[in-house]
Formats: C-alpha cells, sequence, structure tokens
C-alpha cells in the first residue's frame, strides 16, 4: 500500500506541474482536465494513507520516501503539451499496475476493504488514462 500511495503522490505531483506549465492549442482543455486530475489524485492520497493507517501501519508521508517507492519518476524541464499526456498516461497505467500487483496478497490475508479501494483506484485511473490516450488519437 505504501508503494501505491507513492505512485498516487507522484502521479499527483507530476500532474500539478503539467497543469501549471501547459501552453499551446490545447491549453484551455489540458489545463482543466490536469486539475480535474489533480484534484481526484489529491483525495485519493489521503484514503489511500487512511487505509493504511486503519490497517495499523504507518503512511509514508515524504517525498524523499514517495520518491524512493514511486515507479513513477519526476521529469526535468518542461514537455511539450503532447508529451505531457503521454507522461500522464504512462502514470495513470504505473499506478494500475501497482494496485493490481496489490491483489494476491489481499487475496491471501482475506483483506476485502483493501480490495475494494483498489478495483475503485484503478477504474479511475483506466478512465483517466483513456481519456488522456483520446487525446492522442487522431
Amino acid at each position: 500500500m505504501s508503494r501505491l500511495l507513492s505512485d498516487t503522490y507522484v502521479l499527483y505531483l507530476k500532474t500539478h506541474n503539467f497543469h501549471w506549465n501547459v501552453t499551446g492549442p490545447m491549453f484551455r482543455t489540458l489545463h482543466l482536465m490536469f486539475e480535474e486530475q489533480y484534484t481526484e489524485l489529491a483525495l485519493a492520497v489521503d484514503s489511500i494513507a487512511e487505509r493504511i493507517r486503519a490497517l495499523g501501519f504507518p503512511a509514508p508521508g515524504t517525498y524523499s520516501t514517495y520518491a524512493r517507492l514511486s515507479s513513477i519518476k519526476e521529469d526535468e524541464g518542461v514537455p511539450s503539451a503532447e508529451e505531457m499526456i503521454r507522461k500522464l498516461v504512462e502514470g495513470q497505467e504505473a499506478v494500475t499496475r501497482t494496485a493490481r500487483s496489490l491483489f494476491p496478497l489481499l487475496d491471501k490475508v482475506s483483506d476485502e476493504p483493501t480490495a475494494d479501494l483498489l478495483t475503485q483506484r484503478m477504474q479511475v485511473h483506466e478512465k483517466a488514462g483513456w481519456m488522456l490516450r483520446s487525446l492522442l488519437e487522431g
């Protein structure tokens, strides 16, 4: 769960950064979409951290921990709008993979509440990835 929290937080930061720095003909569309996505991610971070606490573990809360645990890496500089979209698709897919990887453990310990949370998170990330990918088609 700490890896999921880390991936979600790093994707939140990346999305918020791109929201601030996007330019070009799709500015308004992307600026608003990125805002919707980072707002949703901020709420998700809280839900995931609270689930970790409910399971009796401390929730990681430092960027150095998130950077170490996350499968999503930071981007240097300001990529083009199209590259921002690609990088966010990759991030959405990475969070989905991390969530999916936890199911074998959850099955072993019969942790249905965490499985439910992961299922909900996967649905959100799969939809966000689809919406972002649709911007690249054409």
